[in-house]
């Protein structure tokens, strides 16, 4: 089981995996809670906004408005809340089939994230009783389905030079010029920060990659016979998710 908290270590960590190629699961750390000023959620992005404005001398960000939304910004521990690379790269784990489904969901500080360090450790025993290896699961159209659900949350951009990487490590043709022509046709479809309102814990509450993936799937967007560390397909998994027409996250 391998796990990873923050921005490039994400990428590193499944860029082991597929060296080694031996049986692993992926297991991120999770996400910072939103921080709360003046009736919003906030994140770090807000408190770099207004570090700008205040150097640019705007009236309305005076040294007391920012100094009280530096102390609440960051209420705790995780990577940063919005869809930059930490959380990008994520989902990106669950989507190519490194990591459990929803695993990516919950924020560090919850305490039911450790269930799925629970079962993260008993699917990995069975995968070496399948035999059933990272590079078993990431090929080609894992990799699309990856990219797609970048581009389709407004992730980072980073994810473009993460996924050729990881490609590499595996031996899968899949370059910068690859990852371009998904993201220009993948429809932007998650209203997450730092283009969009809700931060991660909101996309998780929605239903995150599995309801994300739903969506894609029905419209014909992703590849549904990718495995991941179930042993499941894609297709087979998202069966039993039900969409949520109540939540706000995600777009159908």
């Amino acid at each position: 089981v391998g796990i990873a908290g923050c921005d490039k270590s994400l990428p590193g960590m499944m860029m082991a995996m597929l060296r080694l190629n031996v049986p692993s699961v992926f297991l991120y750390g999770g996400s910072i809670l939103p921080g709360s000023y003046e009736g919003r959620d906030v994140t770090v992005l807000d408190v770099f906004e207004a570090v700008g404005a205040h150097a640019a001398g705007s009236n309305s960000m005076t040294d007391e408005k920012l100094h009280a939304l530096e102390k609440v910004a960051c209420p705790g521990d995780g990577a940063c809340g919005g869809q930059f690379t930490a959380n990008t790269m994520a989902c990106v784990s669950e989507a190519i089939g490194l990591a459990l489904p929803l695993s990516s969901a919950l924020p560090a500080p919850y305490t039911d994230r450790d269930g799925y360090a629970v079962a993260s450790g008993e699917v990995v025993m069975q995968l070496v009783e399948k035999n059933l290896r990272p590079r078993d699961i990431c090929r080609r159209e894992a990799f699309e389905n990856a990219a797609i659900v970048v581009a389709a949350t407004g992730g980072s951009t980073n994810a473009a030079l993460h996924l050729p990487a990881m490609a590499h490590e595996c031996g899968v043709q899949f370059d910068l010029e690859d990852v371009a022509k998904i993201f220009q046709k993948t429809p932007y479809i998650a209203n997450l920060k730092p283009g969009g309102d809700y931060v991660a814990k909101d996309f998780g509450e929605a239903g995150g990659v599995p309801m994300l993936m739903k969506t894609l799937h029905e419209s014909g967007l992703i590849n549904g016979d990718c495995l991941t560390v179930t042993g499941q397909t894609w297709a087979e998994y998202l069966e039993d998710i039900e969409w949520d027409p109540n939540q706000k996250v995600i777009y159908p």
